[in-house]
């Protein structure tokens, strides 16, 4: 049973944060386990090696305990003196940041979007009043850099780093792209690359696949070897009956996850893209997400030709283009999914089995996005009521408490 962290409006991680109660809609149930390559592959990158469960005797039933575990280490039980990374994922994973939360920042504006730099040594957080804040998270969260967004319509939409930490890219609702030279304070327009399309990412490293998605329902592969010269999608994916808000690769150039509209987060392998589509003949093209509540018939329809291996509900993707990702590699394995949600809270999914393994409630406002540390047992929610705030899996170094603003609750609608 998963637990839903009540809100603490006077202390950091305080005993108010550690009541549990049953969330309005419960949470996701395991109905369709994955059977799936990708489910190996998790329990690969999750899971300890086998000699580590036989430290003490009989047959051990997974998760094994973290003593025992450390036991066989240091006796060298596996023969390698070691643990190796899915034993540590094993362990780490088990330690969810859901504790707290502490406030990072506070805004007279609306947080849209956040990001960790590579490393986590850095994170970025843009803001509907023109503002991106870089903070220095190994040096307390301090401010690094203020960036007033040049150019700006409406918000700011989407931020990425550059992995060598030297630029910022930055996008609004308009034709343009702005870099800033992280160590001054200049900005530069570049390409005009904008349309219809809501989201993208890049598959893998190589660069040379892409995936996008937007209201058309459909996520998209790409191949950037030679989709300049064909002018179309190298394939297509079918599952979603509304339009799609993000996606986020897994790494590999097979497997990512969406957001949708339907209020559904699914889990796609490419292999099973398809050159044909068919749209569902039940799409309600008089609904709209920004200010009306998703219809409960709607909540029941399925794609005729779904394509998506497993599909993650519970959380709720209105009112703005909620985001969503696979936890990390390093310290899970990356078995876990998480996102947003315009409910005001953040949900975290088992991605195997499907079942809502954690809730974290805290905003007054939907959260549009939120990041898992690459390294340490840390989230960050991003918030429409202009907060910045961080959980994480209690330690010996607990924050100081803090004092929570008073403010009349807005309407988001």
């Amino acid at each position: 049973m998963m637990s839903r962290f009540v809100k603490d409006t006077s202390s950091c991680g305080g005993e108010g944060s550690a009541k549990g109660s049953s969330a309005s809609e419960g949470p996701s149930q395991p109905s369709n386990h994955l059977d799936h390559e990708i489910a190996h592959l998790t329990k690969l990158g999750s899971e300890p090696h086998e000699l580590l469960t036989r430290a003490a005797p009989g047959r051990s039933k997974l998760p094994i305990s973290t003593v025992k575990m450390l036991v066989a280490r240091e006796t060298n039980h596996s023969g390698r003196g070691r643990f190796s990374s899915a034993d540590g994922c094993h362990v780490l994973s088990r330690y969810l940041p859901i504790t707290g939360p502490c406030r990072v920042d506070q805004m007279n504006s609306r947080a849209y979007t956040s990001q960790f730099s590579a490393d986590g040594s850095l994170f970025v957080a843009g803001f509907q009043g023109s503002h991106i804040r870089i903070y220095n998270v190994n040096k307390g969260w301090k401010v690094q850099k203020d960036i007033l967004a040049k150019s700006l319509r409406w918000t700011i939409t989407d931020t990425s780093l550059s992995p060598d930490q030297q630029y910022l890219v930055y996008a609004s609702m308009s034709p343009m792209v702005h870099i800033v030279n992280v160590g001054s304070a200049a900005t530069e327009s570049v390409a005009n690359i904008t349309s219809d399309v809501n989201t993208v990412c890049f598959a893998d490293e190589t660069g040379h696949l892409l995936y996008s998605g937007s209201d058309d329902n459909l996520c998209k592969v790409w191949d950037r070897r030679c989709f300049i010269t064909k002018g179309q999608a190298a394939g297509v994916l079918m599952g979603h009956l509304q339009g799609i808000t993000f996606l986020d690769s897994r790494g590999d150039g097979r497997y990512l996850i969406s957001n949708g509209k339907d209020q559904t987060t699914k889990l796609w392998d490419i292999r099973k893209m398809s050159s044909t589509v068919i749209y569902p003949t039940t799409r309600d093209a008089d609904w709209d997400y920004r200010w009306m509540e998703y219809p409960q018939k709607a909540r029941k329809l399925r794609h005729p030709r779904d394509q998506s291996l497993a599909t993650y509900r519970g959380h709720s993707v209105l009112r703005t283009l909620i985001r969503c990702y696979f936890s990390p590699t390093y310290s899970t394995g990356q078995k876990y999914i998480y996102t947003g949600s315009s409910d005001s809270s953040v949900y975290i999914y088992d991605l195997v089995s499907g079942a809502q393994v954690a809730r974290l409630d805290y905003h007054d406002a939907p959260v549009r996005d939120c990041n898992w540390h690459p390294v340490y047992p840390m989230i960050i929610s991003s918030s429409w009521d202009g907060d910045i705030v961080k959980w994480e899996f209690p330690g010996s170094d607990e924050s100081p408490p803090i004092k929570r603003r008073k403010r009349r609750r807005k309407n988001y609608l």
